[in-house]
């Protein structure tokens, strides 16, 4: 699997401070989407171990949350594997103590069997849909998409007014950032 970047300190891609892997690779070419760049599955370069070690040493940090995978598309049939060992050597170091959440242009529903979901814990869902744009949702970029959580095991979606209702303060404030 190749990679473009490895983001920390990241406030835009998830709950709190964290650590983003943007993977290449994505067979949704969406239009308009932000990460276009990303699509290419040979784009940017090979994901390594000493790339893994990086970003464990990063979501170690107190203040660190968790781990993002966006990109191109975790989910790219290729790309699949790769990320599953990816989140099960997180889960290893950290178990629960720090969130992953994923960004997939895939629904929940068809990539319910992926056996990455048993380590995932939020997953924002849908392909981006131009006509349907919202900036005033948070982690959201169109109004298909959804943000599901895994609450005691079972994935619920949060309401739509929880992701347009908190200000930036607030939302700072909720999560103990004095950012």
């Amino acid at each position: 699997m190749n990679f473009h970047m490895i983001d920390k300190d990241d406030l835009k891609n998830g709950e709190g401070i964290r650590c983003v892997l943007w993977v290449a690779g994505c067979n949704h070419h969406c239009p308009g989407c932000q990460n276009e760049w990303t699509q290419d599955p040979a784009g940017g370069e090979l994901f390594r171990p000493d790339h893994m070690t990086r970003i464990l040493e990063l979501c170690a940090e107190d203040y660190c949350d968790g781990l993002t995978l966006s990109g191109g598309d975790p989910m790219y049939p290729p790309n699949r594997s790769e990320v599953y060992a990816i989140c099960k050597m997180f889960r290893t170091q950290f178990g629960n103590t720090k969130t992953i959440w994923m960004y997939t242009g895939y629904t929940l529903e068809e990539i319910a069997d992926e056996p990455v979901l048993d380590l995932v814990d939020v997953v924002v869902d849908g392909p981006y849909i131009e006509a349907q744009r919202n900036t005033q949702r948070y982690w959201c970029g169109s109004e298909n998409q959804t943000i599901w959580r895994k609450v005691y095991g079972k994935w619920t979606s949060d309401p739509p007014e929880y992701v347009t209702s908190l200000s930036d303060e607030q939302h700072e404030k909720e999560k103990g950032c004095d950012c």
